[in-house]
């Protein structure tokens, strides 16, 4: 059976400490800048070398987080911070950007590197790249089943969220924040764009009003998780380092518990509704299980909705008449499900309207109508103060050791530790002979087993010692100090034999092809497109392009994030997933593969494929400075493409999620300021387009360079033609 790692997260130091003493096998965390947290609290680098000494003490591997998209100006900063971490002895880096994870492994080849979840491994066409770069372990995508996750024989370790938060989009996809509040969640700034209220509409139509349509519920795989434990999954992912310290402590604590009891007693229902206690959105086994689609989703609310405990029975201006199926405490919090509305329960009182600290289950109850609660709505506990209060104090972790004591009379006192990696022994006085009240073995364990404040306790004593043996006490004390002293000294400061290689940089051929490309949708768009003759057409719809792909001006457009993304065509397609892009011909990448700087450019055209589209999340000033900087760096021009008009994928998101026609455009999703973003189903994803077209302003500039993009979506042919003929005469 596989020895399966419980990697949690920590936002600090004191969701770190609950990680530790709770039972982690392995915590991540996040730096200051590079994260996909940004706004978690994160660790300076002095409080990384003091939490890389902690996990190490406890033998707790320490993953680091530096994955986000870096842009060109970043790179020395972000590879000085990776410098610093492997000094200080982190395990591993997690990263996402294709450029640094490649540079990484050719400058540190002795530094672990994880492909964070941000680098999107969805098949194992995915798997099998990284793991001939070097990459020792990759996140698969949260959209994975456990079948296809088992089904990947690429060596390479697996690592897959258990618990914790779902991204609606597929990571590393999701474009929303950065197009429509400039904040990137490719760059750790995620506004959160998929937990706001949405119409859905078909034309005129209205099909769902102001509902959380793209909000998921909480990941929870606690009561399947001997499936998982039965996998060949290395390492089992919590998600949270945005959550509370208290929630780290429980979470972890519960999934030590299901792993070490092989799921065996714990009382996995009693355990989640005190969770719900904790976080809850409502919980789903996720992909993992092959749930349904809306079964993944809470349209209600996308806040913590806590554990219901009753109902309310009457109400008025004073107070709040509650029958109970769930105990309620003084300081508890409450809300009310419909309303919306809650607060801390400062005066509770009995049926007999007697201040009282608790009411069990089944009673009658009253609260202050402090929130002007005007209907009989569900209650539901969002704070257990109780559980809180005792989450705060740390259970004690102990490292087991081996201690052994050697006392012979005329011999030097000899003691040993070991613990599973190290063995150090140190030599006292001469033993005597004992003139009075001989030291005996029992007693020699206890003094030796005092192991007080030290994070060690004796698994093994063994004392091998004459019968009438005189040894002072203090000098069982000086060496067992001076032992744990080394230990811990040892544990802590793990060795780190730093090296770095110089880059090899081998410039492949490039082409400065600038032309004018398109992508379409229908039939007339084609055509249209056609009538001009485009370099490249690239068309979405399979069977549009099967009519005309013996035109070399058609390529196609493959599903994103299939589980076979070479599957489906032999050549001359705009791919958006990472694989061995040498086994297609006529690749052209797109804005997908997150090109932000000009290494990733460089490591894909090693890979034979070019051109490539640039990140649609770089500013026109960022894309000059991209160019110019390649060729500074390179000394050659790139052969990449630019978006110049259309509408940006803002998400991918697995499944019909919205539960609409296959391959109609016709539906819309509408926020709060009235924002229309195209969606529609192709058949294996939702795709949600921006509201508003990207539209390229130096166009002249970019022509002389590049090959600009227009991307159709829903315009007919004239404006088509009208476009066309506009970019046509920029040169």
């Amino acid at each position: 059976m596989v020895k399966h790692e419980l990697l949690v997260p920590a936002g600090d130091m004191e969701s770190l400490n609950q990680a530790i003493a709770n039972g982690a096998d392995a915590v991540y965390v996040g730096c200051k800048n590079f994260g996909a947290r940004k706004f978690a609290k994160n660790f300076t680098n002095e409080e990384i070398i003091t939490a890389t000494k902690l996990c190490h003490l406890y033998g707790v591997k320490i993953y680091i987080t530096m994955n986000t998209l870096i842009k060109d100006n970043e790179v020395p900063a972000f590879l000085g911070q990776i410098e610093f971490l492997y000094k200080s002895g982190v395990d591993a880096v997690l990263i996402q950007d294709f450029g640094m994870m490649c540079l990484v492994r050719e400058k540190y080849p002795e530094l672990e590197v994880h492909a964070s979840t941000q680098a999107n491994t969805s098949s194992e066409a995915t798997a099998e790249l990284y793991h001939k770069l070097g990459v020792k372990r990759v996140v698969f995508s949260r959209e994975m089943s456990l079948q296809e996750i088992e089904s990947i024989k690429t060596p390479i370790e697996k690592e897959v969220f258990i618990h914790g938060a779902l991204c609606v989009s597929y990571s590393g996809c999701c474009l929303m924040s950065a197009m429509i509040g400039d904040r990137s969640g490719n760059r750790g700034e995620c506004a959160g764009c998929c937990r706001l209220p949405y119409t859905l509409e078909k034309g005129t139509r209205i099909l769902a009003q102001d509902k959380y349509l793209l909000s998921t519920k909480e990941l929870n795989t606690s009561t399947r998780f001997r499936e998982l434990l039965d996998s060949d999954i290395t390492s089992f992912k919590v998600e949270g380092r945005m959550k509370s310290p208290e929630y780290v402590g429980f979470v972890t604590r519960f999934y030590r518990n299901l792993i070490d009891s092989y799921c065996s007693n714990v009382n996995i229902p009693e355990t989640n509704k005190q969770l719900k206690t904790i976080y809850n959105r409502g919980f789903t086994e996720g992909y993992l299980f092959d749930t349904n689609p809306q079964d993944l989703m809470n349209t209600d609310t996308p806040n913590h909705i806590g554990l219901e405990i009753g109902r309310v029975l009457e109400v008025d201006q004073k107070k709040i008449k509650i029958q109970l199926n769930e105990e309620l405490n003084q300081q508890d919090g409450v809300r009310f499900l419909r309303s919306g509305k809650g607060f801390i329960c400062n005066y509770l009182y009995a049926e007999n309207g007697q201040l009282t600290n608790s009411v069990p289950a089944g009673g009658i109850c009253y609260l202050e109508n402090r929130v002007g609660l005007t209907e009989n709505d569900i209650v539901c506990k969002t704070l257990d103060y109780k559980l809180m209060n005792s989450l705060k104090v740390l259970p004690t972790r102990r490292i087991p050791i081996t201690i052994q004591v050697k006392a012979k009379i005329g011999q030097p006192l000899v003691i040993t530790m070991s613990d599973d990696t190290n063995t150090f022994t140190v030599q006292g006085h001469s033993v005597e002979a004992s003139q009075n009240a001989p030291m005996s073995k029992q007693r020699i364990r206890e003094q030796v087993e005092k192991l007080g404040d030290t994070p060690f306790v004796s698994r093994t004593t063994i004392v091998d010692s004459d019968s009438e043996v005189f040894i002072p006490i203090s000098e069982l004390n000086d060496l067992r100090r001076a032992l744990t002293d080394k230990l811990t000294q040892t544990r802590m400061n793990k060795i780190v034999v730093f090296k770095s290689s110089p880059v090899n940089i081998e410039v492949p051929k490039t082409k400065l092809e600038p032309t004018l490309t398109a992508s379409v949708y229908t039939r007339d768009q084609l055509e249209m497109c056609n009538r001009f003759r485009l370099k490249r057409i690239y068309v979405q719809d399979y069977e549009l392009y099967k009519e005309y792909r013996d035109n070399e001006r058609m390529y196609y457009v493959p599903p994103r994030n299939t589980r076979t993304p070479t599957a489906g065509y032999s050549k001359k397609a705009l791919v958006s997933e990472y694989f061995n892009f040498a086994e297609k011909e006529n690749l052209v990448g797109d804005y997908g593969l997150n090109v932000m700087n000009v290494y990733t450019a460089y490591y894909i055209y090693k890979l034979t494929l070019q051109p490539v589209t640039l990140s649609v999340e770089l500013s026109e000033e960022e894309m000059i400075n991209f160019i110019n900087n390649y060729v500074k760096t390179f000394n050659s021009y790139p052969n990449i493409e630019v978006l110049g008009y259309g509408k940006v994928e803002n998400m991918v998101i697995k499944g019909n999620i919205l539960n609409i026609s296959t391959k109609v455009y016709e539906y819309k999703l509408r926020d709060s300021k009235d924002h229309l973003f195209p969606v529609y189903f192709d058949g294996i994803n939702t795709c949600i387009l921006n509201s508003e077209n990207k539209l390229l302003q130096d166009v002249e500039l970019f022509r002389k360079y590049a090959s600009v993009r227009l991307n159709f979506f829903d315009e007919d042919q004239d404006t088509i033609k009208n476009l066309l003929t506009e970019f046509l005469n920029n040169v």
